[in-house]
């Protein structure tokens, strides 16, 4: 299986075990490190790109547990 070059939002709110509001507001703010976020000019939505490495330094897993299946729930 290819490793993505991102992860979703939602990838890293299950991960992190917080919501996908917390991560949104978090990268928006700059208070969480684990990517970008980005608002282009005259447009209303937010772009996000969240880095594997960075996603993982963050929750101190390695870089492979980013890629094993979340239990649902």
């Amino acid at each position: 299986m290819k490793k993505p070059e991102k992860i979703s939002v939602t990838k890293a709110a299950a991960l992190m075990g917080k919501s996908t509001l917390f991560v949104r507001e978090g990268m928006k703010r700059g208070v969480l490190p684990i990517g970008q976020a980005m608002q282009l000019p005259g447009s209303k939505r937010w772009n996000y790109y969240i880095s594997p490495t960075l996603l993982a330094e963050y929750i101190g897993a390695d870089l492979a547990d980013l890629w094993e299946e979340q239990p649902a729930g």
